[in-house]
């Protein structure tokens, strides 16, 4: 218990809006490319790097629900609203474990993080929105389909074949920003040391 409440610091209550800014606001760019990629967790990755899990699981969780009032697009991100708070976790627990230390570890970890989160959304893609969400995904689910896999299985390797490198990317970015930050700042995290 006392853990959590070092993680729960003001300095990471703080971090949690600046965070979810930045989710949005790269989610929103990639999204108006329509790019096969989302890019919209790095702001929850690094809360989750240097705050725990977690504090990392609730700026996903937030980060959802804001961007859903924000944008008045409760549909599509609400639902997803777990899969941002298991990114954030996931993002926490690679962490204590030193995997934010070394650039080749942090692209794994969000490998790994990629594969859990295609395994949670796939089936809200599937289930709540029949499979098409609108996004540049979506022509990566279609080519799939047009191999003739049910909608289900499309969904499911269209994430397979995107997350693991979309939050790869977002890990390795959260690595290059903490080499780049001052120890000053770092260290006011309550698991500073398990990203230096």
């Amino acid at each position: 218990m006392e853990r959590l409440k070092r993680d729960f610091s003001t300095i990471s209550l703080a971090m949690i809006p600046i965070a979810i800014a930045i989710n949005i606001a790269v989610g929103q760019i990639v999204k108006a490319l329509r790019l096969p990629l989302y890019l919209d967790s790095i702001g929850t990755v690094f809360v989750g790097a240097v705050a725990g899990p977690w504090v990392g699981a609730l700026t996903g969780l937030l980060s959802n629900i804001i961007w859903a009032i924000i944008f008045g697009d409760v549909t599509n991100t609400v639902p997803y609203a777990p899969v941002a708070a298991a990114i954030g976790f996931l993002a926490g627990v690679f962490s204590k474990y030193g995997w934010f230390k070394v650039w080749w570890k942090a692209v794994l970890g969000g490998a790994i993080t990629g594969v859990v989160a295609s395994l949670l959304s796939a089936p809200i893609t599937f289930y709540l929105f029949g499979g098409v969400v609108g996004t540049g995904m979506d022509i990566i689910t279609a080519a799939f389909r047009s191999q003739g896999m049910s909608m289900l299985a499309a969904n499911f390797l269209q994430g397979l074949a995107t997350d693991p490198l979309d939050k790869a990317i977002s890990f390795l970015i959260v690595y290059l920003i903490l080499r780049a930050l001052p120890d000053r700042y770092i260290d006011r995290f309550s698991r500073a040391e398990d990203v230096r």
